[in-house]
């Protein structure tokens, strides 16, 4: 297919408003609501999620409600919605922009980008619904739209790519209509150029589609294969007293799940037996500061959680420790606490906590 612009963004944003699905933050321009879906719906897909964005405008309206909101709140109501760093920006940017700019979202691209937490992606897309800025977007689905109708072989993944993608996205941009056309292209690539098994039959642009003809749908977009994904071995503590109380701790080191709460942790280099795991160093620090009369495993079979370049092997060993020791947290409020999802998930099925 030519890269005629015209003729491309005319005929998507013709299909986008016949076809278009009714998503709340589509009934709006302010800059709050448009932004908090672009940050939540990066890396999720929208059925996953719209609850959390209800629950998000529902608790936090304007973005001085979610800047005097704490992060143990924020992140609370982000649980299970994974890749927290992006839950930790969005509050730091509500607080910038409710007390640095009179709780005035920038209306530019550039001024956008600056934020933390805003990318390429976000920055144009906040640019053109807002403010009819002429900024193309460019995210996976548009990258499989493109890639597929001009038969672009260029890895995505590349800064070659990454440029020459976005230099088509703005050639072929409505500039008249920068907002319908970026989210016409969005919608697009969720809806119907989809990865697995896309809808050629039903296409609009199946018979100028340069994949379609060559044969060539399933092959791309072309991406470069990532790094091995890393193993590792998690075992929590779950310690538990008389006097109905656990002990939670707050991750603070930098990577997964910052700022999250979780029981004592003990990573191996391997799944562990008891044997192995009473023998550790920090075992003998907990079992020494909390005095553990026995230690069982709750789960026989290992729970795999996967991240996107790790996975975790992961069990629970429930401790029961003297009666005059004192946890930090009653057990009735555990779920009070932002916890990764592998925690909560835990929670939800250990008897002693549904009590």
């Amino acid at each position: 297919m030519t890269k005629n612009s015209g003729f491309f963004s005319k005929k998507l944003i013709i299909w986008y408003l016949e076809h278009k699905r009714d998503l709340p933050w589509r009934e709006t321009k302010a800059p709050y609501f448009i932004w908090l879906s672009e940050i939540m719906l990066q890396q999720t897909r929208v059925n996953q999620g719209l609850p959390y964005y209800l629950k998000f405008i529902k608790a936090f309206p304007t973005i001085k409600a979610l800047a005097d909101a704490s992060e143990d709140q924020v992140l609370k109501l982000w649980q299970g919605l994974g890749y927290y760093s992006r839950a930790r920006n969005l509050h730091s940017t509500a607080k910038y922009i409710a007390y640095e700019c009179d709780g005035v979202f920038p209306q530019n691209y550039d001024d956008l980008l600056a934020l933390k937490g805003v990318g390429d992606y976000t920055a144009s897309a906040i640019a053109s619904i807002c403010f009819d800025a002429p900024t193309a977007v460019v995210d996976g689905n548009v990258y499989r739209v493109l890639s597929r109708v001009f038969g672009i072989e260029t890895p995505i993944n590349t800064t070659q790519g990454i440029k020459e993608f976005k230099t088509l996205a703005q050639q072929l941009l409505d500039y008249n209509d920068p907002g319908t056309y970026n989210q016409a292209i969005m919608e697009f690539g969720a809806g119907y150029c989809v990865p697995q098994n896309p809808h050629c039959d039903q296409c609009i642009f199946a018979s100028n589609c340069e994949a379609y003809s060559a044969k060539k749908v399933s092959q791309l977009p072309v991406k470069l294969k990532k790094s091995r994904v890393k193993k590792r071995y998690f075992n929590y503590i779950v310690l538990l007293s008389e006097n109905e109380k656990t002990q939670l701790e707050q991750r603070n080191q930098k990577g997964i799940w910052q700022q999250l709460f979780e029981f004592p942790l003990i990573e191996t280099t391997a799944e562990a037996t008891a044997e192995a795991l009473m023998a550790t160093k920090r075992y003998k620090e907990l079992s020494k500061k909390y005095n553990i009369e026995s230690l069982s495993l709750y789960n026989e079979e290992v729970v795999v959680h996967k991240l996107s370049h790790q996975h975790l092997y992961t069990r629970f060993w429930i401790a029961e420790v003297s009666e005059e020791i004192e946890l930090n947290t009653a057990i009735s409020k555990v779920t009070d606490y932002a916890v990764p999802v592998l925690i909560a998930n835990f929670i939800s099925e250990f008897s002693v906590f549904k009590n």
